[in-house]
């Protein structure tokens, strides 16, 4: 549920320093399992919708506003609307669900949710970039994702402890399904070649829709931001700088060094921090129902995340579908 317009073929070729791919490693696998419990925090006093818009809209005009004053020149028309395209599945389509679900669910129990993206990431690649075959190693570890999923939404096997929240359970879904469809079509779409630029428009954008999307829904009515406490306040402005700003830069530049599935591999070092932290400072429990389904989805993304990439039937084109430039 991020972009950026494909490495060009003279770019393509350079490797970034090692250092530099851990870091911005450990930034989507550290910041981002913290993120969870900060919306959280943030839902509880502020509505989802308008909280997740003020998010996007600060930290896009932050980015955005200072790559322009350094001289980086501004999207064209047909970046913007690319972005304006990815904006919707990324920020609407992902992040105003995860905010309205974490209403619901605990932030823990969000990101294991979440540990299914590089599944929905490795559709994107059979289907949409066509790097990746189904093969029965990958239907099998889907197969096992899915009961995890199934484990944790069960009203049947309940290993002592209540199933997440169904309608929670199903954004959360549709969410990870979106974020998954937007980090394909980064390959495909025009987009800035600065990636700070290409994340600022879209987080810009993202924001103006999450606002639009609250003012419809009437979030905007009965909220007094002075009812507001300093620590819902403090967790929007973590969520804008490290989790924005920072942690979705470094999400977009890996996307142009690592394959989308390589990348996808934080959605399962985040549940670990998210179900830890939720745990030591959300004062969430975990019981059985939440280890057992953890475990399976855990699984299943780590058989999906290490399968080597199938080329697709086709050789006679010499650049693969990630290289291609629309």
């Amino acid at each position: 549920m991020a972009a950026s317009s494909a490495p060009s073929s003279a770019s393509a070729g350079e490797r970034p320093a090692t250092w530099q791919v851990v870091l911005a490693f450990g930034i989507i696998y550290l910041v981002w399992g913290s993120t969870f419990l900060a919306i959280r925090v943030g839902v509880r006093e502020v509505p989802p919708f308008l909280l997740a818009g003020m998010r996007f809209l600060v930290a896009g005009v932050v980015l955005y506003g200072w790559m322009r004053l350094r001289g980086a020149a501004a999207p064209t028309r047909r970046e913007w609307l690319s972005a304006a395209l990815l904006s919707v599945l990324i920020f609407v389509g992902d992040y105003g669900l995860v905010f309205w679900a974490e209403q619901r669910v605990t932030s823990g129990l969000t990101a294991v949710m979440l540990a299914t993206i590089p599944v929905f990431m490795t559709l994107s690649e059979i289907f949409i970039l066509r790097t990746q075959r189904l093969t029965a190693r990958l239907a099998l570890a889907l197969l096992v994702g899915i009961g995890g999923v199934a484990v944790l939404v069960s009203h049947t096997v309940s290993f002592g402890e209540a199933p997440i929240n169904t309608a929670g359970a199903i954004a959360l879904i549709v969410a990870a399904m979106s974020w998954s469809v937007a980090s394909a079509l980064t390959r495909k779409l025009p987009l800035p070649a600065s990636k700070p630029v290409s994340s600022g428009a879209q987080m810009l954008s993202g924001g103006i829709l999450l606002t639009l999307t609250s003012f419809s829904l009437g979030e905007f009515r009965g909220f007094h931001p002075q009812a507001v406490s300093r620590g819902a306040w403090a967790a929007l402005a973590y969520l804008i700088v490290a989790g924005s700003i920072i942690a979705f830069t470094a999400y977009v530049w890996l996307l142009h060094h690592e394959s989308p599935t390589k990348v996808g591999t934080y959605a399962y070092v985040n549940p670990v921090v998210a179900v830890t932290l939720g745990y030591f400072l959300g004062h969430e429990s975990i019981g059985p129902r939440t280890l057992a389904g953890t475990l399976l989805v855990l699984v299943s993304v780590i058989v999906i995340t290490t399968t080597p990439a199938k080329k697709p039937a086709q050789t006679w084109v010499e650049e693969s579908p990630q290289g291609a430039e629309v």
